[in-house]
């Protein structure tokens, strides 16, 4: 109450103390500048780093202190802590990596993030010289803008549009800054607002508003901003800033328990130890802060504070914060798994498409990365489900064919979700590499369904010849050996080169998938000419013609999927024109075939 009483006091007297409306608006104005620029800004950071800042958290080291200096290095690349928590989010819940292994990123994240506040000084450089005018912001800023502004209307490489997007984001996040700046500068003539402000050195209130308006604005950069544009009017003291720091840093994990909502245990274990990081770091340092204050206060505390001092005591508090707890992790992490317990009726299915959430889409290349983990787990459970299915013509049981038929349904359902949530990750601006691991994803998830479909058409097959007691003549039987060893080989190379991106393995399905056709092919005349003499009977004639098709349709799905690994390379996917390249006139491609059709001859 008393704060709403405060604002309202200096609502209704700003206008006649030398704070107009104009001002109100240009403050309101320069928050919007800000926020937006810096969202602008890490997209466009975020896009260049692609998938490689995830790949540098997979490989995190045992070391805490490495692990600090990563989660702070990401964080400050990408300028945003959110993103290193949802990156974080989707390497427990593919896992990458254990609960527990995050903790000290997230301590990094935590100091990382302060770096805005560092960057905002610029704007407080005196020019009293020559070189220091060049620093300020209000000098470069322009420039900055119009470099990048050329490179966005003039470049056509994916990487300088995104350091013009960067250059852009930055100009417009200054500009905010400065305007709120201009803003607030009345509010140093306004007695009302001077008398509220004696307000904050009631700690316990400082910690509140901080909380409450960073919660609000769901930035802690942009609570920082107005912070630092207060700061220039000299009527912020330390005593008055520090606990609306400690404030802020609670209220910045909103975003993150908003974020939880809905989704697994996983996340909601990294955005609960996050809460819990932030709000015992303010109840250690705000006990220390009301005890310095109680037995005798040191002087600089009843000093004004400028926006050096508040990027000090923001890194300060989380780098401080960071020594105090980071020993504690272990029990830290066994507190999160006991407030947030994994329920027993989650399946594994529900825990992997948890993840697969709209806004998971705010980081585009975390959500290309835990797709392409999907799609991976996609390819392993349709290459099992057929050497399951297969497995029934020489060991017919009820238990494999359950099997066979639940990861139908499971391969099913990853085509469902992945091909929807594909689709609008398609429309995100992603970086060149980002987007060709997304073609690629959208042109397999299809193959991947089908060989679960044709998982299911053996396995008929397979209970059609055990209920009608029927047997292949031995001549067919060693025919369908030597096939069945060559589909095992190309399913085998086929999940290998998507799963592991193996170029060398990609390049060796087609030419087995030629010679697969020709044994197909062959089967189907020596069981011609069987049929001809008498050696086999019509019926079985069937079921083999269905199941050579089947096996012919496998191969195929697999060639789809080894050009679409090769062609994510080339930025490209005319799969004709690659097919007709490597099987006219290749010699590298002549000797493969030639080497697979030795292997599996019919002599």
């Amino acid at each position: 109450m008393t704060g709403m009483h405060g604002f309202t006091v200096l609502a209704t007297t700003a206008a006649g103390t030398g704070m107009s409306m104009m001002n109100i608006a240009e403050l309101v104005g320069g928050l919007v500048f800000f926020m937006f620029g810096m969202r602008v800004m890490s997209q466009a950071l975020e896009k260049m780093a692609g998938g490689r800042l995830e790949r540098m958290l997979k490989q995190t080291s045992a070391n805490p202190v490495v692990s600090v200096l990563l989660g702070a290095g990401i964080t400050i690349a990408m300028q945003s802590s959110s993103a290193t928590t949802v990156m974080l989010v989707g390497l427990v819940n593919s896992g990458i990596m254990q609960f527990g292994q995050t903790l000290a990123v997230i301590f990094g994240a935590n100091i990382g993030t302060t770096f805005t506040g560092w960057l905002l000084t610029l704007g407080s450089i005196s020019s009293g010289t020559w070189w220091l005018t060049l620093m300020k912001p209000e000098f470069f800023a322009p420039f900055l803008a119009l470099v990048g502004i050329g490179f966005l209307m003039f470049s056509k490489r994916d990487k300088y549009k995104s350091i013009g997007t960067v250059f852009v984001g930055f100009a417009i996040l200054m500009n905010g800054m400065s305007m709120m700046s201009q803003a607030v500068s009345p509010l140093r003539d306004v007695p009302e607002f001077r008398e509220l402000m004696t307000k904050f050195n009631n700690p316990l209130f400082g910690v509140l508003m901080g909380l409450l308006i960073t919660a609000v604005i769901q930035s802690s950069a942009a609570t920082i901003g107005i912070l630092i544009a207060i700061s220039e009017g000299g009527i912020l003291t330390y005593a008055m800033a520090i606990p609306i720091i400690m404030g802020l840093n609670i209220g910045t994990c909103a975003t993150s328990l908003i974020s939880c909502i809905g989704t697994n245990y996983k996340a909601k274990r990294v955005a609960t130890v996050h809460v819990m990081i932030k709000i015992l770091g303010t109840a250690i340092w705000l006990s220390v802060f009301c005890a310095i204050q109680a037995v005798t206060p040191p002087a600089f505390l009843t000093q004004s504070i400028g926006s050096v001092g508040i990027a000090i005591v923001h890194t300060a508090f989380n780098l401080l914060t960071t020594i105090v707890l980071l020993p504690f992790s272990g029990t830290l992490t066994k507190l999160t798994e006991r407030i947030v317990k994994q329920p027993k009726e989650e399946s594994e299915m529900q825990e992997n498409f948890s993840f697969l959430d709209v806004r998971v889409l705010r980081s585009p290349s975390v959500a290309v990365a835990e797709c392409n983990n999907l799609t991976k787990k996609m390819a392993e459970l349709a290459c099992q489900n057929l050497f399951d299915a297969m497995s029934l013509f020489d060991n017919y049981n009820e238990a494999t064919v359950a099997e066979v038929l639940k990861k139908e349904n499971e391969l099913d359902m990853y085509e469902d979700k992945l091909g929807s949530f594909l689709v609008n990750l398609s429309a995100q601006t992603v970086s060149d590499h980002d987007a060709r691991i997304i073609s690629k994803m959208l042109h397999t998830i299809g193959d991947f369904e089908r060989l679960g479909d044709h998982a299911v058409n053996l396995y008929k097959a397979a209970e059609e010849i055990r209920e009608k007691r029927l047997s292949f003549t031995p001549v067919a039987s060693a025919e369908l050996r030597v096939l069945t060893n060559a589909i095992d080989e190309i399913l085998t190379m086929t999940t290998e080169c998507y799963t592991k991106a193996d170029l060398d393995l990609a390049f060796r399905v087609e030419p087995l998938e030629q010679v697969i056709d020709k044994l197909t092919s062959t089967i189907k005349t020596n069981h011609i000419a069987r049929l001809q003499k008498g050696g086999c009977s019509i019926e079985m004639g069937f079921i083999l013609s269905d199941l050579l098709n089947n096996y012919e349709r496998i191969s195929d799905h697999c060639s789809n999927i080894a050009v679409a690994v090769i062609e994510v390379e080339r930025g490209g996917f005319d799969t004709h024109e690659y097919l007709s390249g490597i099987k006219f006139g290749n010699l590298e491609f002549n000797q493969i075939y030639d080497s697979f059709d030795k292997k599996y001859s019919l002599e």
